[in-house]
This record gives C-alpha cells, structure tokens and sequence, in this order.
C-alpha cells in the first residue's frame, strides 16, 4: 500500500516536465497511478471481504508511536475504489477539458495528482496521527486548486475560505486524536477492537474528532464553503467536492460509528446537524440559476443525508450508509463532470439561457439522466436503493425507539421525507435547466464535444445504473462492515424490490412532493423570497473575520505602543515574576563547587569585567569588541571543561557574529548617545541585575532537579556502534538527533530565502562585469596584482601586506574547513564547523579586496548553494529508503586505499556535506548583504552627492 503512496508521489514528482512536454497528453500518463490503485484494489477484494485485510507497518519513529500503519477494511475499501476510480476518469476528463496553451497546467497536474494520493493515504492508513498528517495535504491542497486562477480574487477568496473552515476543524480534530492517543492509543485498528470507557476525556474527544469531520464534510454551521470552492474548475469538484475531500468527513464519522454512536452528543452532530444541513442545502439549490452551484448546494444536501445516517449506530443504517456513499460518488461526480461539458460546448453554466441541448447532445444528456435519477432515488438506480435502505434504517428506529425516543425517530423520519423532496425538486430543476427546451428561449449554439471529453461521465453514469441493477451482487461486498456494529438486527441485503413496505411507500411520498414543488416552482420561488434567510453561513463567516480582524486591531492598539523597551521591559518582567520566583520559592539549590580549575575562576572574572564595561564605554565598536570578549570567554570555558568541538563552534560563531557587527556598524554613528541621569536608567539597571539573578537561580535549580539517569550517558557507546563515529557532539547532530538538525536546517533555509527575497531584490551575485572591469583606472589594471577584485578600490583603502597575505591564507583556511569537515566524525569539527571556516575565508576575501573581489572568490549565487546544500542533506535521509533501511539510517563503509591505508567512511557525511554547504551560504548572504550592499549604498550616496555638487558648481558659472 505504502508503494502505491510512493507511486502517487513520482507521478506528482514528474507531472510539471509531463506537463510542459505532452501539455494536456500527460492526463492520461498521470492517470496510470491511480488506475493502478484501482485495480490493485479490485485484486485484494475477497480478502477483504472474507475478513482478511491486507496490512503493512513500516517502521518510523516508533518511540512516539509513530510507524507508517496500512490497513484495507471494507470501509477503506470503498471509499478507495471511489478515490482511485474516480481519480483515474477525472484526470482522463482533464486532457480535454483544458487547453494545450493552458500556463497553468504545469502547477495543476502535479497538486492534482498529489491530492489524489494524499486521499488515498487518508483512507489507507492505520494510524490516527498520519490520518491527520493525509487530513491536512488534503486541505493544503485543495486550497490550492480551489485558487487555480490566483489572479482572479473569486478563486483567493473562496480557497482562503475553504481553508481556514477546514483548518479550524483539522486543529479541533487533532486535539482529539492526541487525547485519544495518549488516553489509549494511536492506532486505528486498536482502537475499534478494544474500545476505551466513555469518560469525560473521550467524549470530549469525540465531539472534537466530530467537528474536523462535519468541518470537511461541509455540514452546517460549516457548509458555506463548499459553495464558494465551486470557483475551482470543474473536474477538482467533480474529483474534490464529490467523491474525494468531502467523503474525509464521513469516512471519519463511518470509522467512529461502531463504537462511539453511544457517545454524547454524537447523535445531535450528526443525526441532527445532517438533517439540518439536508434541508437547508436543498431549499439553498432550488434558489440557483448556476448548474454547477446547484449541484454544490445538493452536494451538501447529500452530504448531510449521508452524515445523518451513518453517524445512527446500527446495522440497517450501517449499510445503508456505505451503499450511499457508493452512489453519491458516482451520480455526483458525473453530474459535474456534465456541467463541465455543457459549460465547454455553450459557454454558460446560467440554466436561463441553456435550452434545447437534450436532443442534440445525447452522449452528455443521457449519462445526465442516469445519475439524475440516481440522485432523486428514483429505481432502478444505485441512488433508490441506497435511500430505500436508509429510510428502512430509520423506520426500524423509530419502532424500536433506540437509541432515541421514537418522537425523536419519527421526526428524523419526516426530515429525511423532506429532504429527499427537495432533492427531487431540485434534480429536476437541474435536467430541465441544462437540457430541455424552454419556451422563449432560442436553441443555445453548440460545439460538439470531443468523443473522449464524454467518456467518463458516460461510464460514471452507466454506473448509476448498474449499481442499482446489480443491487443484490453489493451487499455480501458491503456486508462485513455493517457486521461490525455492535447494535441492531442484521439487515437484508440491498435489492431492487423488498415489497410494498413503509419505506417505499416514503420513498413514493418524496418522489410526488418533489415533483410537485418542480412544477410549481414560479409559486414555490416566490413563496422562498418571502423567507428570510435564517441560515446565513457565509454572511456569519464574513461577520466572524470582521470581529477577528477588529479585536486584532483593538488588542494590537493597547498592546503595541510602538517602544522597543517597554516590550523587552514587559517580557523580562513575566520571566522574573513566574519562572524566576518560581525557582526561588519551589527550587531546591544543589550543592555547588566554585570551579574544577582556578583558570576557570579567572575567565569567568574576565567575562564579567568586559560585559561591565560594555555599560560605560561610549564607542560602539568597543562595545562589540567586549561583548566578543565575552563570547570567547564562553568558548575557552569549553576547552577548560574538556570540549573542544564546542569550544572550535563556539569561537568561530563568535568570530562571525563580530564581522556582522563591525560591517553594519560602518552605518552608525561611532560613539553612542549619551544621556543625562534619570529614574528610567536607574530602574533599568535594577530590572537588568534581576532578570540576571533569575536566570542564574533557574540554571542551578534546573542542573539540581533531575530525578532519572539522563539519556546522554548512552550516547558515547551509541556514537560508536550506531554512528560509527568517537565525536559524540557532531555524531549527534548528524545521527542520533539527524531529524532536530534537519528541521533546523531547513528552518535556516527557509528564513534565508525570506531575506534574501527582501534584501536582493534584483540578484544575489554581484560578480566584477567586464564592463565594470574595462572602466577601472589603467593604473589599477596593471599586471601583477595579487586580489583580482582589490583593483575596483582606491588606492588609499588598499593594503599590499592584507592582500599578501590573504593570497597565502585563503586556501589554508579552505583546505583547514574541508579538514575540520572529513575529520568530524571522530575529531573535533564537521559540517558546520568546517562551514562557518569557509565562509570567513571569503570575509577575509572581502575585506582585503572589496565587494568585486569577493565575488571572484566565489562567482555564484548564495541561493543556489544554499538550496543544493538542502538537497544534499534530505537527499542523504532518503537514499538509506532505497536500499531496504529507514530515514537518515547510518551505514559504514570500511576499505584500503593505498598507499594512505585504512578508510572508514560514514554515509552520514554527505548529510554533514550539505549542511557544509549551506553554512557557507548563508555567511556568503551575510556578507553580500552587510558587506557588499552597504559599500554600493556608500557608493551611490557619493556619486548622488558629487552630482549635486556638479550641478551646483554649473549653476554658479
């Protein structure tokens, strides 16, 4: 299972270069994977219906619970064969519904093909925590194809409010899933055979597990978004909003079902906010002249008809449930697949102007039809029976009055008679808006639709109706999952004819309620305007962000005065009232030793002498130098204490966040501002010494208050038998913690593109151009000179001695930085280390040959080294993936390479390469920004200034 995740995965991986290769030919190859799902699916189906699931486990993290979990039941089952299915038709739908010409299918084909993938992971996996990692790709990529068009503000809107509705409720959802988890356990199949006491703690959680699912599933008071996402084109809402993404919610809801249908407030989420949600979406669709937002209200219409039965709780309504699902994916998605096609061949979705395609359009019409029919439960389609079981399940209820009182049951009964009246009304609405002939209405010009561009609706909707004929052949495939609720009679098998029972006779009722308010639809219309509009979702959304965003002005208002000191003030001021006194009042003291070596004594006097002196100094250059002075301090501390690496780290982060100092100092004043005495200065100093007091109490009460043996006195004999490494520190950061390092180093990435973005608005390198270098004074050009770049400067600036010798120290320092990186896996250094050594090699470059010569050290831009560092590093964790092993897995390679001897390679390397790389960089950013920038802003500002004093000097002659 997990290979066909992976298969997914390379699709969506090459579908950019399909895309600008084949354009819309590369549908059909994209198709293949979940095609292959599909079948896949179709081979292991006697398992799964014999009871013999396919499972996989794939090792991850498997101290946090956290494994890659698969699992095929007869709920997953289906609800994948529509995933896959479906997916395959609508991607081959997609080569004729967009345009060769199209510049957006290099982005829609690979997000397409990854949601596709991300839907199937949501209803493979067996782990409650990757269902929420699946949840929300599937949110984050729907977000981006409901805004397709980012130009177009309807599509940013509509994304942005799909996203922040169904986020809410993946957050609310994750809540629940960790108070699962940690009151019981992660994984799925656990949990439904042995289901825990429902507590406090669990029926909290399922109500907050209940409102991720409604929240996806577009249920009131959520179902406004569904609506809006009908911006999207119309194969994501044939794929997304009808057979996909919205199934998430009742997929989640059908999951919990067997063993939670008892909880409270379950039956009030779902029994009664799905017949809410059932009604409102019909009366909403029966008030629309789009064809498409038709559909997407009856969507939510259905959507909570499906809710509502299958969050009942018994057998009857389980199968029901898993038989509605089959059918709504299926007439759903060929209706808009239809509407995707009327809108290609007319140019207008707007049922007003549509009339007369019936006829003339029988390969869309027909298919229209079937699933019509299916949708209004008319038989023989796969939609009757589905509904004529749901109204048994209910019937069944309400005479046995459980689990609610038999009012209760009645009144469920009613709303689902009411609704499924709508929906007829509704359908019809819709088949008469898109095909019939209307009076009044001239014939709407055509263009025949491609042979291929019907073929999947065509066979979605011939579905529709071999469903339904083949009825009796679905249940023993349904069955097993309606054999796991624990209440209820076993139900009869899904068929065509039962007899004349209650259930028909409801079904009856509904079909002529429904047809009745389609004929008197000009008086039912009126008699809609006169209602006001008491479910306003998208007006309460708007009036919700407006409250937000006017709260968030009004706290910021009060909060943020604009002064730096009164941030830090109030900061400091909570650290030392709760942490700090905390710690003097609870914190117990261990017993302290003054120091190991009276050289330590010494240092620590030095460090405190300096940051005093930092206080009184008036030039902010020294200032630097003393706190520098306090950093070193900090690294010899380390070599006294016996750590070396840290010591090396330490001196040359100390040494490069001196060179920032001094570089953007070069735009200061050099001394700073002195003021006169005053109270604020004087509270200042006490504020300072306290907050110093604190933290000093809370580093001694933290180094007396462990209880338990700490984990890094395993770490040495880890190191070498796991990391095959002697440097504890750096087989640390690139094995045992490998997963904290990569976050980091991808944080570092992220953030520096940010900057970058801001800073280098129109490139990051600034290399020496011929031109540049043809206008440079003959004199300066002369043969011979040692730094290449040190020409561009004044002869005032230049020094033969620093260029000398940075000539003779450049590629020391270069070979010492590949040393301290080869040689860390056992000695003191490693990547990045090695980096921060590099990376001064060019600040020397620089500062002994300006901007143009640092550029000839290192002519490329920062970005691309940066970036190829990050694909080093999270290339080395996946290739262990490769060969049979797990993320960021270690392997040694030991052999003799002569004449040097003995060779001990460690793959981890490559990861301590690419973090090498990306060390070096950021300080070329560094120094491109600080350095290079501020010299052409110098530059600029003189020559702007000795312009005006030549325009000056003209005025005056």
């Amino acid at each position: 299972m997990a290979q066909l995740l992976l298969l997914h995965l390379l699709a969506a991986a090459l579908a950019p270069w399909l895309a600008k290769t084949l354009r819309t030919k590369a549908f059909p190859v994209l198709a293949l994977a979940p095609a292959t799902a599909f079948i896949w699916l179709l081979t292991v189906a006697t398992d799964v219906r014999d009871g013999r699931p396919p499972t996989q486990r794939i090792p991850w993290v498997p101290g946090l619970g956290l494994d890659l979990d698969f699992r095929l039941d007869t709920l997953s089952w289906v609800v994948a064969l529509l995933v896959t299915g479906v997916g395959a038709l609508v991607l081959l739908y997609c080569t004729w519904y967009f345009h060769d010409d199209d510049p957006t299918l290099w982005r829609f084909t690979p997000v397409f093909t990854a949601f596709a993938g991300a839907m199937l992971g949501l209803v493979l996996t067996d782990n409650f925590l990757m269902l929420y990692v699946f949840w929300e790709l599937t949110t984050v990529l729907s977000y981006l194809l409901i805004g397709h068009n980012p130009a177009s503000s309807t599509n940013r809107r509509a994304a942005m409010q799909a996203l922040l509705v169904t986020t809410f409720g993946g957050l609310a959802m994750l809540v629940g899933i960790i108070a699962i988890g940690v009151h019981h356990t992660y994984s799925i199949s656990g949990l439904l055979a042995d289901p825990p006491p429902l507590d406090a703690v669990t029926a909290t959680a399922v109500v907050l597990l209940l409102v991720g699912a409604l929240s996806k599933s577009a249920l009131v008071p959520f179902h406004f978004w569904l609506p809006g996402a009908m911006a999207a084109p119309t194969p994501v809402s044939a794929y997304l909003h009808a057979a996909a993404m919205v199934k998430a919610g009742i997929y989640l809801v059908a999951l919990l079902a067997p063993i939670f249908a008892g909880a409270p407030g379950w039956h009030a989420l779902t029994l009664g906010l799905g017949l809410l949600t059932m009604i409102v979406g019909g009366w909403r669709a029966l008030r629309q002249h789009d064809i498409k937002l038709l559909l997407a209200y009856g969507t939510v219409s259905q959507l909570g008809f499906i809710v509502a039965i299958a969050g009942l709780g018994t057998k009857t309504a389980a199968l029901a449930a898993l038989a509605l699902v089959l059918a709504h994916g299926l007439f759903k998605s060929t209706l808009f697949l239809v509407v995707g096609v009327v809108d290609h061949a007319t140019g207008t979705r707007d049922l007003r102007r549509l009339s007369g395609l019936g006829r003339r359009m029988l390969p869309v019409s027909v298919p229209a039809a079937f699933a019509g029919l299916s949708m209004a439960g008319v038989i023989p389609m796969a939609g009757f029976v589905a509904k004529e079981s749901a109204l048994e399940s209910l019937w069944e209820e309400a005479q046995e009055a459980a689990p609610f009182p038999s009012v209760y049951g009645y009144l469920a009964l009613a709303g689902v008679v009411v609704g499924s009246a709508l929906t007829v009304a509704y359908t019809c609405r819709f088949l008469w808006g898109a095909f019939a002939t209307k009076p009044g209405v001239p014939p709407t010009p055509i263009t025949a639709p491609h042979p291929g561009f019907v073929l999947a609706p065509l066979l979605l909707g011939v579905g529709c109706l071999a469903l339904g004929l083949l009825a009796p052949l679905e249940s023993p495939w349904l069955m097993p999952y309606a054999a796991s609720f624990p209440t209820g009679a076993t139900p009869e098998p899904l068929a065509l004819w039962h007899g004349v029972t209650v259930p028909l006779l409801l079904s009856l009722v509904s079909l002529g309620a429904g047809v009745a308010l389609f004929v008197q639809r000009e008086a039912f219309a009126r008699a809609q305007a006169r209602v006001p509009a008491l479910i306003d979702g998208e007006r309460g959304f708007a009036r919700t962000l407006r409250a937000v965003d006017r709260g968030a002005v009004e706290t910021t208002a009060i909060t943020q005065r604009g002064s730096l000191p009164i941030y830090l003030a109030s900061i400091l001021l909570v650290f030392i009232a709760l942490p700090g006194l905390a710690a003097v009042t609870q914190g117990r003291l261990p017993s302290v030793r003054a120091w190991d070596n009276p050289a330590q004594a010494v240092v620590g006097a030095l460090m405190i002498l300096a940051a005093m002196l930092v206080l009184v100094t008036r030039r902010r250059l020294t200032a630097v130098m003393l706190v520098g002075a306090t950093g070193y301090g900090v690294a010899m501390l380390f070599v006294l204490h016996g750590a070396p690496d840290l010591a090396i780290t330490q001196m040359l982060v100390e040494t490069v966040a001196l060179v920032v100092f001094v570089l953007a100092l070069r735009r200061m004043p050099t001394k700073f501002t002195r003021h006169p005495h005053s109270p604020s200065r004087t509270w200042r100093l006490g504020l300072g010494a306290a907050v110093g007091a604190a933290v000093g109490v809370i580093a001694l009460v933290a180094s007396g208050g462990r209880t338990t043996t700490p984990v890094s006195v395993d770490f040495p004999t880890e190191a070498y038998n796991f990391g095959h490494g002697k440097n504890i520190v750096n087989v640390t950061l690139v094995d045992i913690r490998a997963w904290d390092t990569l976050g980091e180093v991808s944080v570092l990435v992220a953030a520096a593109t940010g900057i970058a973005s801001l800073i280098f608005v129109r490139t990051r390198n600034t290399r020496l151009s011929t031109a540049t270098a043809k206008s440079l004074p003959a004199s300066n050009a002369a043969r011979g000179t040692w730094l290449l770049g040190g020409r561009t400067m004044v002869k005032e600036k230049r020094s033969v001695i620093f260029e000398v010798v940075t000539r003779l120290v450049f590629h020391i320092m270069l070979a010492a930085s590949l040393y301290l990186l080869f040689a860390g896996h056992n000695q003191p250094g490693g990547g990045f280390a090695g980096g921060l050594v590099a990376g001064l090699a060019l600040v020397v470059r620089y500062l002994a040959g300006g901007r143009y010569e640092l550029d000839e050290a290192a002519p490329f831009d920062a970005g691309l080294l940066v970036g190829l560092g990050l694909l080093v590093a999270v290339g080395s964790a996946l290739a262990p993936l490769a060969f049979g092993g797990t993320i960021l897995e270690t392997t040694a390679v030991d052999f003799t390479l002569w004449p040097w001897g003995e060779v001990h390679l460690v793959t981890s390397l490559v990861f301590d390469i690419g973090v090498y790389l990306i060390v070096i960089g950021m300080m070329l950013d560094i120094v491109r920004s600080l350095g290079t920038g501020i010299d052409r802003q110098i530059a600029e500002e003189r020559q702007d200034s000795q312009d005006q004093q030549d325009q000056q000097e003209v005025a005056r002659r």
